[in-house]
């Protein structure tokens, strides 16, 4: 192991289950850790196991990482030959489960009565290795608009109701959606049309399939080479809520009268399950993924999911390996930076080929729970209240400010009915508003046909609106996401 590191262990037997006190019995979610927050009134929470197909996932605990049981992620050298790896594969138990595309990298099965710590103390001595590490958990991390206006009703069901619930799409209080639309619409690419957006996560109501039911604001939607790595099919249907809430703010349908707005709404959406119906996932399955989604034409990857702070680059190889790879075909990952009010940001976001995203209020403050640093890129709303900061005139941590609102189902027993749940803010939040800048600025043309994805993150830095003093700062990193002058034509490139 690294030096410093420790590895915790454990083992328990049984199906998911929790435990309320004093309230209905509720789906589990990681409240005070993940890119995500739900307000959720609970007296007592007992401990869980999370299953992910045939693998057992450990539950959260405090002061450690959770990583999947018996599996170790091994990297070979280059060297090695072919014998060694055929020896190391009978040996070891090596798995082919990782992509064809990265035959280096193998998943080894811990054996019988042998701790993750011991395997991997004993392969790192083997010739060949490279690396061996864990195979690490994530878990799901108003005003008055210019320019083009839908007739999206909301709750009010009534003509360009959606205003009143997406101030993050405004321009005074959001990323300036309205505007960007229009200059969507001057390049005939609306919405960012023929941009392919891939979302990592719990999965999508993309498609009717046994028990699920697509979303009614998908209607108009496009989906493109789905992909479902938690069940090894293609249907990556969600079972929690999280994946389609964050679909819906990328590319919900638009202007057809029902529910609310996405943001890129003429984007292709290519749905990759790698989060179970808990929200957690895996680091090879978030690996591979991530390379099916460049492999399958993807040019811009959502990430609203996070590690454990304490997961160190070293710890997760294969996902900053799948980044580089993504990174070196042209493609944007973006990602949460994470929600534990840290002063560093969480991985995969901290990653420096991933564009980080931090959380603002309605204030235009950073929220409380939003991690930074100084690495943190951008802001972007997410929700929640302000955090204090006593130098930065935005922020009234006393006030109770509204969440970020998507169609999705409220209740993962029962999805197949959709609404407008309350109680959603988080990073989670915010990374998909600038994956569909992303989109839109590759759609508008602004910087070029075919931007680099240092280009793209570097015109929504420029154009993102200054908070907190000079740019960049540890609390909103390059400023607000702005779409609006991010796509316009009479904002000069850079």
């Amino acid at each position: 192991m690294n030096a410093g590191s420790t590895v915790v262990e454990r083992s328990f037997t049984g199906s998911t289950m929790l435990s309320v006190t004093g309230a209905a019995a509720l789906p589990y979610h990681p409240l005070n850790s993940s890119s995500f927050i739900r307000r959720v009134a609970i007296s007592t929470l007992t401990a869980l196991a999370v299953v992910a197909g045939t693998t057992a996932l450990m539950a959260p605990s405090a002061g450690a990482a959770e990583y999947a049981p018996g599996l170790v992620v091994v990297g070979y050298s280059s060297g090695a030959t072919a014998a060694r790896a055929a020896d190391a594969a009978n040996r070891h138990g090596i798995r082919d489960s990782l992509p064809s595309d990265t035959p280096q990298t193998r998943l080894v099965r811990v054996p019988r009565g042998a701790s993750v710590a011991q395997e991997i103390a004993r392969l790192r001595r083997q010739p060949g290795v490279v690396y061996a590490v864990p195979d690490y958990l994530a878990h799901v991390s108003a005003g008055s608009p210019q320019g083009w206006v839908p007739d999206d009703p909301g709750k009010a069901r009534r003509a360009q109701g959606w205003q009143r619930m997406q101030w993050n799409f405004l321009s005074s209080t959001g990323v300036n959606a309205p505007q960007a639309w229009a200059n969507l619409f001057a390049v005939h690419r609306g919405g960012a049309k023929g941009v392919v957006v891939a979302v990592l996560d719990t999965g999508v109501a993309y498609r009717r399939w046994h028990q699920f039911r697509k979303s009614p604001d998908f209607g108009r939607t496009r989906f493109s080479h789905p992909y479902d790595f938690v069940a090894h099919n293609r249907y990556p249907l969600d079972r929690e809520g999280h994946g389609t809430f964050v679909t819906g703010v990328i590319a919900e349908s638009t202007n057809n009268g029902i529910g609310l707005a996405g943001l890129a709404y003429g984007a292709t959406i290519m749905p990759v399950r790698v989060l179970d119906a808990n929200g957690w996932g895996d680091a090879a399955t978030i690996s591979k993924g991530i390379r099916y989604a460049v492999t399958h034409g993807a040019q811009v990857i959502n990430l609203s999911l996070e590690f454990d702070p304490s997961v160190t680059a070293g710890d997760i190889p294969g996902i900053l390996s799948a980044i580089r790879f993504a990174h070196d075909h042209g493609v944007v990952v973006v990602g949460a930076s994470g929600n534990e009010s840290e002063s560093e940001i969480a991985y995969p976001a901290r990653d420096a080929d991933a564009i980080s995203v931090g959380a603002t209020t309605l204030d235009g403050c950073v929220a409380d729970y939003s991690n930074g640093g100084a690495k943190l890129d951008l802001v972007a709303p997410g929700g929640g209240n302000d955090s204090t900061l006593p130098n930065d005139p935005a922020c009234h941590p006393g006030r109770s400010l509204p969440d970020v609102y998507q169609m999705t189902f409220p209740n993962p027993n029962k999805p197949g009915r959709f609404g407008f749940p309350g109680g959603w803010y988080g990073t989670s939040m915010a990374a998909p508003e600038v994956a569909a800048g992303a989109a839109m600025v590759i759609a508008s043309g602004v910087i070029g046909s075919r931007p680099t994805p240092a280009q793209i993150l570097q015109r929504l830095e420029a154009t993102a609106r200054t908070l907190g003093g000079a740019k960049p700062n540890d609390s909103y990193g390059y400023g607000l996401l702005d779409i609006g002058a991010a796509t316009s034509r009479a904002v000069p490139a850079t």
